[in-house]
């Protein structure tokens, strides 16, 4: 059965934790909703992941356009969240409401995310029916305002300003709110003090959900990871020695055999 964002809304009041992952194409999709996924999000994160940039920064829509409308056709049940890029939607209402519907209507997104407190757009959105998904502390969109990929909230006055931001932003309607980069206790109280339930990623425990960027869970990635991301494979190791492996048979003539050939 589909997942719904009322889904999602309703099990925070039932206790019941969730997970979401990203994903960026069909294959990857179709994995994870045949996995009982509830969420995928087609992140913003695929311009490091998948398109080799060093920021989220330079991903466009079409190329978000482009992943989503793989995903969906890969995903039957889960509900499938696309994240807008970079001045997507911070240049004015119009150009968001404008590519926010272009998710929904020409790549088969269910509902869209939005980095930092954009409450008037969230609200505008959510009255002309696209489900919004919030995100706040480290929006790495937001890199270099920030200085770096830094952990936000540590000081009471920047948790207090995150958890304002939290309170609008559920005030305005969202379905769920990501919270990336913030420390355990803030997390806590803000999953504590809102209706919406939290998606954390390197947030700790306390969330009503975490997401986690599949190709640090699969162990794809190239160096260090973030000290939130946990690898529960290598496949990276995997995919090198079946590559190694297939080269050296073909160099030594021993692959396609007889049973790979047709006769």
């Amino acid at each position: 059965m589909s997942i719904t964002v009322r889904d999602l809304r309703a099990s925070k009041g039932r206790g019941e934790r969730f997970a979401m992952l990203t994903a960026y194409d069909f294959p990857t999709a179709r994995i994870l909703d045949e996995a009982g996924v509830p969420v995928i999000l087609v992140g913003d994160s695929l311009a490091q992941n998948v398109l080799g940039y060093d920021t989220t920064l330079p991903v466009t829509m079409e190329e978000m356009l482009h992943h989503t409308r793989a995903v969906a056709r890969g995903a039957k049940d889960a509900l499938i969240v696309a994240d807008m890029p970079f001045l997507s939607y911070q240049t004015s209402i119009e150009d968001g409401i404008r590519n926010a519907g272009r998710f929904l209507k020409e790549a088969g997104a269910h509902a869209v995310k939005l980095e930092g407190p954009m409450v008037e757009l969230a609200a505008t959105l959510v009255e002309r029916g696209v489900p919004v998904m919030g995100h706040l502390g480290l929006t790495p969109q937001s890199v270099h305002a920030m200085g770096g990929y830094r952990v936000q909230g540590r000081s009471e006055e920047d948790a207090r300003r995150l958890l304002d931001q939290s309170h609008a932003l559920d005030k305005a309607g969202i379905f769920s709110l990501v919270l990336e980069g913030v420390p355990t206790t803030l997390a806590q109280r803000i999953t504590e003090a809102v209706s919406a339930p939290t998606i954390g990623i390197g947030a700790g425990p306390h969330c009503d959900a975490q997401v986690l960027v599949l190709t640090d869970l699969l162990g794809l990635g190239f160096g260090a990871y973030p000290k939130f991301a946990k690898p529960y494979a290598d496949l990276r190791s995997t995919i090198t020695e079946a590559v190694t492996a297939f080269k050296e048979d073909v160099e030594a003539g021993l692959f396609p055999d007889d049973a790979h050939s047709y006769h």
